[in-house]
């Protein structure tokens, strides 16, 4: 693809869906020094359509494109759970390197914080859950303390009973614990208690916290569960959600995408490859089929 010469979609499936993040960087960083402008600006303006928007979110550099995918969110005029868990998925899913990269970026981009931004346009109690989130900064090696877990498990399931999802404990406890200490804290509650925490969090309420709550929970504890339920929502029923479809498999595609799929098919009885075959089209398929590992070979 050139300034003036057209594009050949083939060929930016081949060489963008073959790179891995470093390489990407240095074609923008290449591309730029060519022709003086961005890659990025470039495929927006040459390509159309769910294959732009899945390639311009590939070729992104990952903490600029979920700033964007956390403005869009908080930006839409709906901003139910299936909007809001974009926060969560950034803030519990990813590295606390990446959500650190994240926040700077957003400041950047759009002179104001994420916080700040959650702050004006989420309504409580959803607020303080998600500004807890999204400013944690965790630590990130592997470090379990059974007895802490124990006693965290106790407070949440203290929190369950007394129908208090927003309790200072709930949201202290999951926003600043490291992931491996809250999965033990997870484990140890059914332990305790017979129900998982998540099962507990469903008797408990049926609202936009509880369902937030457990979003939080899954990007915790298996990611990829949540991202095949993603998918796999974006695919059944009336059309395709493909901004969901694309961002089930673009991010993830170099963190935990064979775990994903795994799940999918545990999950949903049903080959994750079929089913972008059949819900999808042309360019925009191959695309996502090379994600997966199905598509073309690059050199």
């Amino acid at each position: 693809m050139g300034v003036g010469i057209g594009t050949d979609e083939k060929e930016l499936i081949l060489v963008l869906g073959h790179r891995n993040a470093q390489q990407r960087k240095e074609i923008r960083e290449t591309y730029h020094q060519i022709y003086k402008e961005s890659l990025v600006d470039s495929l927006q303006s040459e390509l159309s359509g769910d294959f732009r928007n899945a390639i311009v979110l590939w070729t992104c550099d990952s903490s600029e494109r979920d700033a964007k995918l956390a403005r869009d969110a908080l930006k839409a005029k709906r901003k139910g759970i299936k909007q809001l868990q974009i926060l969560v998925e950034i803030a519990c899913a990813t590295s606390p390197n990446h959500l650190m990269a994240v926040r700077q970026t957003y400041c950047a981009l759009y002179d104001c914080s994420l916080e700040e931004d959650i702050i004006a346009s989420v309504s409580p109690p959803l607020t303080k859950i998600l500004v807890g989130l999204v400013s944690s900064y965790r630590h990130d090696k592997v470090t379990v303390n059974s007895e802490v877990a124990k006693s965290e498990a106790e407070k949440l399931h203290e929190a369950i009973k007394n129908k208090q999802l927003e309790d200072d404990h709930v949201v202290w406890i999951l926003c600043t614990r490291n992931f491996f200490q809250l999965r033990e804290t997870f484990t140890c509650y059914k332990q305790l208690y017979n129900n998982t925490f998540e099962e507990d969090i469903k008797v408990c309420g049926k609202g936009d916290l509880a369902s937030l709550l457990n979003v939080v929970v899954w990007c915790i504890d298996r990611p990829e569960k949540h991202f095949a339920k993603v998918i796999r929502d974006s695919i059944v029923g009336f059309g395709t959600d493909e901004d969901s479809l694309n961002r089930g498999i673009v991010t993830r595609a170099e963190i935990d995408l064979l775990k994903v799929r795994f799940e999918y098919a545990n999950m949903f009885k049903t080959n994750l490859d079929d089913d972008v075959i059949g819900d999808t089209s042309g360019d925009y398929k191959e695309f996502l089929l090379t994600l997966l590992g199905k598509g073309p070979k690059g050199d």
